[in-house]
């Protein structure tokens, strides 16, 4: 509602909201965008009894999930460079909850497929705020700004599954669907409402063709990107064996625990999330290689750290994943903002290759954990894990020597 000076009759200014809540909302809105790629994890089995699906089925939504995501890293988020990125993310967060109300109505598994494969392309909409956050965002603040939006994104993930289990339980699978609809639908009108318009560039050169042609150019044009990208792809293969690995440890001897509270050791996870803002304050004030270098050493000590819990002895390996956790985002935050500085005009694209390599190197680890706990147990699979989060250190430490020498010899 538009307020009205007394005193000359005319329309006053809004209010314009404080920052702090801006992000916020972005982060919700980051959230609640990836969420439903992670709904079918504990829904299998009622997806299989309710919708007679196959287990070959019922396990492609989780892939469909995977591939959707992928396609629309590649296909929508370069997008943000020439379109507003409000108004592009309202649109993805409301075509993704639309979606997700298909496939809560869906009366077998092809329509659930379709309609999560779909959704999985348009929750890219999370990948669209967070170059988004750096660009409303003063430089001082910008690393601890998409910090707080990557929050949402990796918090998402985490807090999908356990709602997904959650409601399910109490109200049906259905309506773990549903509910998340009307949230999208809602924040996408807080999104418009709230979030600034943001800069546009309706060039030629943005043209969508010449965008995605400019996306896998970028590689090449911008050396600067192939180190922060491989650090991130490595690090995150080893982030992805150890989700498998701990599940594996816990459900075998001496613990043998249900998977209820394997999803709670989980949730110690989300420390990583939380600390994602407290890494950004350091990027900005200019230590990013030493925050990068901290979360790789970080990482890599804690699958050390985690070698004794084969013999029961949890405590090392609570210890071992906050220390993976919280390295792991370090990692991501300092990664990210130096990719977003080489060129900032051409930020969203920037992030559709950094995200797309980022979890190719996740679907890499998922490939390899199995392989390792097959060959190796726990203790091949830690070293495994150590391995790729050292390699990722050691390439993060020869770069920051050669720039320094570069800069000597200046």
């Amino acid at each position: 509602m538009t307020k009205i000076n007394a005193s000359t009759g005319q329309a006053a200014p809004a209010r314009a909201p404080h920052p702090s809540f801006v992000l916020m909302i972005m982060a919700v809105a980051a959230g609640l965008s990836v969420a439903g790629n992670y709904f079918a994890q504990p829904l299998l089995g009622l997806l299989r009894s309710e919708l007679h699906m196959s287990t070959t089925t019922a396990g492609l939504t989780i892939a469909m999930a995977q591939v959707g995501y992928a396609l629309g890293l590649g296909l929508l988020v370069p997008l943000g460079d020439r379109y507003s990125r409000r108004g592009l993310t309202a649109f993805l967060l409301i075509c993704t909850g639309l979606l997700l109300g298909v496939a809560g109505a869906s009366p077998g598994g092809s329509v659930l497929l379709m309609a999560t494969g779909l959704a999985a392309v348009t929750s890219v909409g999370a990948q669209v705020l967070v170059p988004f956050a750096a660009e409303i965002t003063a430089p001082n603040r910008r690393a601890r700004s998409i910090g707080i939006v990557m929050a949402g994104v990796l918090g998402g993930g985490l807090v999908g599954r356990a709602f997904s289990g959650i409601v399910a339980e109490l109200a049906g699978w259905r309506a773990v669907y549903w509910i998340t609809a009307v949230l999208l639908v809602v924040t996408a009108l807080l999104v418009l409402r709230l979030l600034p318009d943001g800069e546009r560039d309706t060039s030629d050169a943005t043209r969508p063709l010449r965008l995605w042609r400019s996306t896998a150019m970028l590689l090449i044009e911008l050396p600067g990107l192939r180190g922060p990208i491989a650090i991130a792809a490595l690090a995150m293969a080893s982030f992805t064996i150890h989700l498998t690995a701990i599940t594996l440890l816990l459900v075998d001897r001496p613990y043998e625990w249900s998977p209820a509270t394997i999803g709670l050791v989980g949730l110690i996870g989300a420390i990583g999330p939380l600390s994602m803002p407290l890494a950004g304050h350091f990027v900005d004030r200019g230590y990013s290689g030493a925050v990068l270098l901290t979360g790789l050493l970080s990482a890599a000590v804690g699958w050390v750290v985690m070698l004794p819990a084969q013999n029961g002895q949890i405590i090392w390996l609570i210890i071992g994943v906050v220390l993976i956790n919280v390295g792991q985002t370090a990692m991501l935050n300092a990664s990210q903002t130096t990719c977003y500085e080489l060129r900032p005009e051409a930020r969203s694209r920037i992030n559709a290759v950094f995200m797309t390599l980022f979890f190719a190197g996740g679907a890499i680890g998922g490939a390899l954990a199995p392989i390792a706990w097959v060959n190796a147990h726990w203790t091949g699979t830690c070293l495994l894990g150590a391995a790729l989060a050292g390699i990722g250190l050691l390439i993060a430490a020869f770069s920051r020597r050669r720039r320094a020498a570069q800069s000597a010899h200046r």
